[in-house]
């Protein structure tokens, strides 16, 4: 038999093995997800190093993302077609190389080819890492505290990543960004290898839909390219209206076609499903509001009152702190007695009103009257949002769409964190052009006024984006107590 999948491989629910599957799991998401912002903050220095100009500095970080988000789909379904194990192992090994060719890069190609390996990559591992999850914890209180740190993971690498980024630059050399995920890896593909089981054939192997693969694949691409080419060309730019509306018909195409192939790469039942399709949509809109409000808070912090990204990735620490209470609060406690319906829409809500709180700042704010306060409250919102919206998402899925299914929500945060930033930079943009009519641009007091203004433009239009999801998603999922998972379903 090949290596695919049985039910009889997993490791048994609540063994000491599983819990450490779970930390070799969580290793391999948060190398995912800091790996978005953890190069973000070295730009300056590698620019320097490398010579690249600022219009190219961008490609170092979309060269990521572009593979990340455009290849998650096919690589869900890929998994569900080779095995978990195998999809899990191959991604850790590939980001391991990636990161270690990135870290010696002599020139900006080259160290644009690793971001774009790493982005392929995480693609292979997103998806692996959450069904094994969802395959080792069946039991629905293992389960709940599982996701509960994996949401927390999620949601807060972010922040890890621009403090851990701004302490290795600082501290050391850009290059170590790069180089830090090399050990991560080993450590998590030692981990693996030798507590994951392999996983043997136990039906027919799936059949891959290359056609859909090919549509979703392009589709994601030029819905990501398009978000991500606003930071240097306008919305009317044929290179930006152009792509998002090719993305967004092949998209379309994709849809029809699954419609009518045999074997279809994301069936329609994964999605059209109420819990799993609200939940998908939380964690898109929580993925808008997350990175924007990363952004622009980054940008305060660092360019109005002066800190040093190592000072402005401690500051984000307690949002960190209060996301992975609430989160575990919301997935432990309240999802298995009342679902996911009130704790996503009630965290969404909470997000938007510590967004809201965030328009107060001003050029002289301290960070204990103006900023913690909003960080906290901002913890609790998006905690109590990803991480029971993960655990509904991929509850009570079949073995043969477990891998698609897990990408689904990793796509939707991702193609989610790429609208946010680009929408979000857009309006701030414009607003800030905008304030500068009729004033004194050459004023610093003038230039900071603007900035803030900006930014306080770019905090309520996230406001508003968390409510209309609460609102969206409390009438999508399903009220009550969600339904006992089929042990043939999850593993």
């Amino acid at each position: 038999m090949t290596e695919i999948e049985t039910k009889t491989a997993d490791a048994p629910t609540g063994t000491a093995r599983s819990w450490w599957i779970l930390a070799v799991i969580c290793l391999a998401q948060l190398m995912d997800v800091l790996d978005v912002t953890i190069v973000n903050i070295a730009l300056p220095s590698a620019q320097r190093d490398l010579g690249f100009s600022v219009g190219d500095r961008q490609w170092i970080v979309t060269a990521y993302s572009l593979a990340f988000g455009s290849l998650l789909l096919l690589s869900g379904r890929v998994s569900d077609l080779v095995g978990r194990r195998v999809m899990f192992l191959a991604g850790l090994a590939a980001f391991g190389g990636a990161s270690a060719l990135g870290g010696a890069a002599p020139n900006f190609a080259v160290l644009v080819t690793a971001r774009a390996v790493q982005g392929a990559a995480a693609a292979m591992l997103a998806p692996a890492a959450l069904s094994l999850l969802s395959t080792t914890f069946t039991q629905a209180k293992e389960r709940a505290t599982a996701f509960a740190v994996f949401g927390g993971i999620s949601g807060s690498g972010a922040a890890i990543g621009m403090l851990l980024g701004g302490v290795l630059t600082e501290y050391l050399n850009w290059r170590y960004t790069l180089f830090v995920n090399v050990a991560i890896s080993a450590v998590a593909l030692a981990g693996a290898v030798t507590l994951i089981p392999r996983q043997l054939q136990a039906g027919p192997r799936p059949s891959l839909d290359l056609p859909g693969a090919l549509l979703v694949c392009a589709g994601l691409l030029g819905l990501v390219y398009g978000f991500a080419n606003v930071e240097s060309h306008p919305w009317s730019a044929p290179s930006t209206w152009g792509v998002l509306a090719g993305g967004a018909l092949l998209l379309a195409a994709f849809a029809w076609w699954q419609t009518r192939t045999t074997h279809p790469l994301l069936p329609l039942r994964v999605i059209l499903d109420r819990t799993r399709g609200g939940s998908d949509l939380a964690i898109f809109t929580g993925g808008i509001g997350l990175f924007g409000a990363f952004l622009f808070l980054n940008y305060y912090m660092q360019g109005i009152l002066r800190y040093s990204p190592v000072m402005a990735g401690l500051a984000f620490l307690p949002m960190v702190a209060t996301l992975v209470i609430a989160g575990g609060v919301c997935t432990t406690q309240l999802y298995p007695r009342i679902g996911a319906k009130i704790p996503v829409a009630a965290g969404m809500l909470i997000a938007a009103g510590a967004t809201a709180w965030l328009t107060r700042i001003s050029p002289h704010s301290s960070y204990a009257a103006s900023i913690l306060g909003p960080l906290l409250a901002f913890g609790i919102g998006i905690g109590a949002t990803i991480a029971p919206a993960m655990n509904a998402g991929t509850n009570g899925v079949q073995p043969r769409d477990a891998g698609i299914a897990s990408a689904t929500v990793n796509t939707a945060q991702q193609v989610g964190g790429s609208i946010g930033t680009a929408l979000l930079n857009s309006l701030a943009a414009s607003a800030l052009a905008r304030y500068l009519i009729g004033r004194n641009a050459a004023s610093q007091i003038v230039q900071a006024d603007a900035a803030i203004h900006s930014y306080t433009v770019a905090f309520w239009s996230s406001s508003a984006i968390f409510v209309i999801g609460a609102v969206t998603c409390g009438l999508i999922l399903p009220a009550g107590k969600p339904e006992p998972a089929d042990p043939d379903s999850v593993t």
